[in-house]
C-alpha cells in the first residue's frame, strides 16, 4: 500500500492525460476528469460490480458514437478516478503512476465506444 497527497495525485492523473495522444486528447470533447476517495455503492452498481469487488475509475456519459448533434447540449460527461483502491493495490510510486495511467487510457476507451470485451483484448480489461 502507498499514500500520497492529493495534490501528487492528481498531478499523476494529469500527466496520465497529457500522455495521451494528442490527436486522441484533441477528439476529447465536453468531459471532466475528476479525483474522489473511494467509490459508492452508486458507482460499483454503475460499473456493475458487486459491493466487495475494486473499482480505481468510472466512465459516466454519452460515448462519442452514441452521440447525436441533433441533441442539445449536455452536462460534461466524467471520468472519476478513484484514489484510495488505487494507493490499497500499489506499493510504490512508479506502479501507482503506472495503474493511474492504465485507469484513465480505459476510462477514455470507454468515452470512444470501447466495452469491457474489447478493452480486455486489448491488454486494458
Amino acid at each position: 500500500m502507498i499514500r500520497i497527497s492529493r495534490k501528487r495525485f492528481e498531478q499523476l492523473v494529469a500527466d496520465a492525460l497529457r500522455s495521451i495522444p494528442p490527436d486522441l486528447r484533441g477528439a476529447l470533447d465536453n468531459i471532466e476528469v475528476a479525483v474522489d476517495d473511494w467509490p459508492t455503492e452508486e458507482h460499483l452498481a454503475d460499473a456493475g460490480m458487486d459491493p466487495d469487488e475494486v473499482l480505481f475509475g468510472l466512465y459516466h456519459g454519452t460515448p462519442l458514437p452514441d452521440r447525436s448533434p441533433m441533441l442539445p447540449y449536455t452536462l460534461p460527461d466524467v471520468i472519476t478516478i478513484f484514489q484510495g483502491p488505487l494507493e490499497e493495490e500499489c506499493d510504490t510510486e512508479d506502479e501507482i503512476r503506472e495503474e493511474i495511467r492504465r485507469t484513465v487510457v480505459h476510462e477514455i476507451a470507454h468515452y470512444f465506444g470501447f466495452d469491457e470485451e474489447r478493452l480486455a483484448e486489448l491488454g486494458y480489461g
